[in-house]
């Protein structure tokens, strides 16, 4: 129950969930509560790697601003994802080979940009806590990430060629 707490926590911080009150009623949540949700769930996932750090108070002092700048890059390259995801999800069935071959360069581009903010990121964190520490952070990082990504892959469909240039689709014999 847990890990599906913090699975749900954290997909909502990219944007990947709605919440179960607007699920059930077939329905986008509000604006507000998207808000609220995602609130909650940067909070939630905050307190995750606050608990697992195990940071002394002067560590502490140093680290979190640096985390808080660390996730607003991140989230920006999330917002980028999460845009290319619905652009994709919109026209999936449709897709010539242009537009397939420009969304997996985008996604390519978005992977690029997550690697660079960390390579960017990981002197910084170096400078301000010892080696296993930011390799550990980086540890969970990793982890609430690679959760999220599975999810999103379980998610968005595979690409459908058109049945005129590649013959009979599996979804449509």
């Amino acid at each position: 129950m847990r890990r599906a707490v913090i699975l749900l926590s954290v997909l909502t911080i990219f944007g990947v969930t709605v919440s179960t009150r607007a699920q059930n009623r077939g329905s986008q949540p509000s604006s507000s509560q998207q808000q609220l949700d995602l609130a909650a769930a940067k909070a939630q996932r905050k307190a995750i790697v606050g608990q697992n750090m195990y940071l002394t108070d002067a560590q502490a002092r140093n680290f979190w601003p640096l985390y808080d700048a660390y996730e607003w890059q991140m989230d920006k390259i999330e917002d980028r994802h999460i845009r290319e995801i619905k652009n994709y999800v919109a026209s999936y069935k449709d897709l010539t080979d242009a537009n397939a071959n420009q969304k997996l360069d985008e996604v390519l581009a978005i992977q690029r940009a997550r690697l660079q903010t960390k390579q960017e990121y990981v002197p910084k964190f170096r400078a301000v806590l010892p080696g296993v520490l930011v390799t550990r952070f980086f540890q969970i990082d990793n982890k609430l990430r690679a959760m999220i990504q599975c999810n999103i892959a379980q998610m968005v469909p595979l690409a459908q060629p058109p049945t005129r240039d590649y013959g009979t689709r599996p979804d449509n014999p």
